[in-house]
């Protein structure tokens, strides 16, 4: 945010509301000052776009292994082929619906 000139979460509410994310400012606030456990795809497409960055550089994916210690599964994610810091979505540019 900060590179963005953005210094206070209710800075970002109206750059939200004009991409069709409309939060409150407890959401907002939340959002920022915390790690969400999950994200609406429209309101992370309006973060990556208002930020100028993409979903990796908010966050870096990780796959959680519970069922190794029982199940037949890899005990690796790299097992899986997934690796910290590999691209898992390109940029997503909001369009305004015609109608």
């Amino acid at each position: 945010m900060a590179q963005q000139n953005l210094w206070k979460s209710t800075q970002l509410m109206p750059l939200l509301q004009s991409r069709g994310v409309n939060l409150s400012e407890s959401q907002v606030y939340r959002l920022v000052t915390t790690t969400p456990e999950r994200i609406p795809a429209r309101t992370f497409a309006a973060l990556c776009d208002i930020l100028n960055c993409t979903p990796n550089d908010l966050f870096e994916p990780f796959v959680e292994m519970r069922a190794a210690g029982t199940a037949n599964a890899p005990a690796r994610s790299e097992d899986l082929g997934v690796r910290p810091g590999d691209p898992i979505a390109r940029r997503v540019r909001l369009v305004p619906e015609d109608g």
